[in-house]
This record gives structure tokens, sequence and C-alpha cells, in this order.
């Protein structure tokens, strides 16, 4: 066959080997070849099919082929392949599809453990140690559906836990975002939330879940931050159970169950913010590297340490401030440079994850970030569109034309309830 010289296109393609032996994988890039397919990226893995798991390859190609040749080459591959089809979502853009896939989110960091960390406060304290591996077991042989594991917190535990929360709890009404402050109220008032004992997680997951839809999961340390923005994506939290070395009461050099729970939660509640926090989970699924590291420094400036306008005040919104004495009032000193929020700005702006930040971001609400991060989250180069599906809590890739019809049904119905509704009140 004469390779044909008309117009070309990118195509990504995705078949099944019968077996794992070479002469497929030959065969395969002879045709390729014959066709006259340029190959740019060329990946096998062990298939998950059923009915060739064990003994079979799934294969991804992405080349640049003649148009007039994309079914010649696809009827030729169908000889020797299984499920060959033309795929625009690179599967081999590894990312949790359903909660049960975020059992596998637990890539820890392990840059600030007390086991490695000479600075650490609790490095030379054996018992302290001790007691975080205990935590790590814990988290580490938890299992989606599994009801979160409550502690029994030692009295050394709990004083430490008493004087972080006295000595927030006194800047809160001065410094917090009036977002912050009902639902810490709510907290109070429903969830357990004193000086005198730490909360449980289960209690607390469920006030988010009646709430904004967010649910807890425990987490060993700190996770990497393509596991950690995976679970956000299906409005999961994972949240740290063990407290910080008694030592360093005010400072933790991780997160821990006084960041966690003083810091995020209350924040979590709120419907916007939720909805936030799940965009940048989202824009994180099968994101390049690159991509993973611009989020999570909008992570960080956000969420972490994030500023928000307010009654023409500015008051903070990040855990990372609102679980922090020292930063908290520093961060609305007049020391530190304020800038606005602006993602393509943020997400290349240094951090520091070891002293205070030299620069913080304030939005004008966060229904103003919302609609920047979706702008910035747009632009990101992926070969697919997803979608979250509230109801089965999964991800969709829309890879098919009936995908997106059958997606549009739904906000069409969705419309239609709406519409009645307004006719309704008016």
């Amino acid at each position: 066959m004469e390779p044909d010289h008309g117009e070309r296109r990118s195509l990504n393609f995705v078949f099944t080997l019968k077996n794992s032996s070479t002469c497929g994988l030959s065969a395969s890039l002879r045709t390729l070849e014959k066709f006259d397919a340029c190959v740019y990226h060329f990946e096998t893995r062990p298939t998950r099919r059923v009915r060739h798991r064990g003994d079979g390859i799934e294969c991804f190609v992405k080349c640049d082929i003649a148009s007039s040749s994309v079914n010649s080459l696809i009827a030729s591959l169908k000889r020797m392949a299984d499920d060959v089809r033309v795929a625009t979502e690179e599967r081999w853009s590894s990312f949790p599809r359903k909660l049960q896939d975020l059992d596998k989110c637990h890539n820890l960091i392990i840059k600030f453990e007390p086991n490695f960390d000479q600075d650490h406060p609790g490095f030379a304290d054996q018992e302290y140690k001790k007691r975080r591996t205990y935590f790590a077991d814990l988290a580490l042989s938890y299992r989606h559906g599994d009801v979160l594991p409550r502690i029994d917190y030692t009295v050394e535990e709990t004083n430490t836990w008493r004087q972080v929360y006295k000595a927030l709890r006194s800047l809160y009404p001065n410094y917090a975002c009036k977002q912050y402050l009902d639902a810490f109220q709510q907290l109070e008032n429903l969830c357990g939330f004193s000086e005198e004992s730490i909360p449980q997680l289960q209690d607390v997951s469920l006030f988010l879940k009646d709430r904004t839809g967010f649910k807890l999961r425990p987490a060993a340390g700190l996770l990497s931050a393509r596991d950690f923005l995976s679970c956000l994506a299906f409005r999961v939290f994972p949240s740290t159970q063990y407290i910080r070395h008694h030592s360093s009461a005010m400072h933790s050099p991780e997160p821990d169950c006084c960041h966690e729970l003083l810091g995020h939660i209350p924040m979590l509640a709120d419907k916007e913010f939720a909805q936030f926090s799940q965009d940048i989970g989202l824009a994180s699924l099968g994101a390049s590297d690159e991509d993973i590291e611009k989020l999570s420094t909008l992570y960080w400036f956000t969420i972490e340490f994030g500023l928000c306008k307010q009654n023409g005040s500015i008051k903070a919104y990040g855990a990372g401030l609102l679980s922090s004495y020292g930063e908290l009032v520093y961060a609305l000193s007049n020391k530190p440079e304020i800038r606005p929020f602006d993602p393509e700005i943020t997400a290349i702006q240094p951090y520091q994850d070891t002293s205070f930040q030299p620069v913080y971001f304030v939005t004008e609400s966060f229904e103003d970030s919302k609609a920047k991060l979706r702008e910035y989250a747009m632009k990101m180069k992926k070969p697919f569109s997803l979608h979250y599906d509230p109801f089965t809590s999964s991800i969709q890739v829309l890879d098919s034309l009936q995908k997106v019809k059958n997606i549009l049904s739904q906000i069409n119905d969705d419309l239609r309830s709406l519409h009645s509704a307004l006719d309704r009140v008016c």
C-alpha cells in the first residue's frame, strides 16, 4: 500500500493484545508503519479487561496519521487485537474514578515526620513516635466504607489541644471571615468543639456531609499533592488524627488534628468554599506533574493561606492561618505584601513551608475565586474532559457523544424543575 500524504491528524489508539508476547507488539508496530503513522508515544500495561486478565496487554498509541488511512488502520488492528478504539482520553493519565479508588491515594511526604526530621519537636521523644505509629497504622488500614476510628486521646494530647483552642478562639472574632465564624459556632453547638476534648472525625464528617457533602477519611500524614487533590475531587478531605508535640503547642511543622479541625473543617461547611475546594481537586485529575505543582501552589495560597475582603476589611479563611496563632496575627498586620488573587500569578508564586509567607493573596469573594479558578482550569492541556456525578460520587470521562448527551439530558431535567419552581414562587 502506498502511504497517503494528504491531510494528517493526531489520534490516540487503545487496543488489547491477546497475549503478552513480543510478537503481538512487533506486529502492531509493523501495521502502524504500513500506514505511515508517525508514533509519538507507545505504552503497554496488563489489561484490565476480565477476559484477558493475566494473559494480555493493553496498548496506548499516540500518533500522527493521514485522515484517509484511519479506518483502514483500525480494520487492520482489529485483525490482530481486541477492543480497538480511538480514544480522546489518554488512558495512562491515571486517576481515581470512584470513591473506592481513594484507598490507593496514600502516598506520603515524610519531610516533616518525627522519625526523619531532626528538627521535629518530637524527634527525640520515643513515646510520641510510638503514638504516631499507632495513628499511621489506623489511617493506612482504613478502607472506603469503614467507620472512622474513634480515638481515646491522652491527658497530655488533650492539654495540648486546650492550649491551642483557647489561644486561637480568642483571635477568631477579629481575624476570621464570616463564613468561618458561622460554622465554628455551629461546630461548638452541635459537634462537640470545645477546649475540653478533641472532636472525633466520625462526628465531624457527619456534620460536613449534612451541609456540603464533604466527608473525612483518616490520613497517616502529609499526602503527596496529587493524592490529596484527587480526594478533594470527590468531596473527601483526608484528615490526620494525631496531635502536635506538647513542647511546641503553638506551632506544628506538619498538619495535625489542630490544623485540620480548627483550620479546615469550619470552612468546608460553607457551600461556596466547598465547591471551590472540589474544583481544585477536579482540575488535578489527569493533570501533568507541572500542572499538579501549580495547582498545589494555588491550594497553598488559597485554602491554606488565603485572605478575603469582607465589609471593607481583610479577613482570613486559609486553614494555615486559622490554625496558627503567630501567622494569623502577622498576615493581617501591615508587614507582609498583599496581592489580589489571580490564578495565573498565584500558581507560580514561591511559597514558604517553614516560616511565615512574605506574600498573601486576597480574593474579592469565594464566588469570584471559583469563577477565576474554573477559567484557569479550562486552559490546562488535557486530552479529555471529565464530569463528576454527585449521585454516584464517581468521575465520568466524556469520550463519546452519547455520554455528553446523557449529561445534557440531566441538566435539562434540572432546568425544567427550576423553571417550574420559579413559576410557583412568582
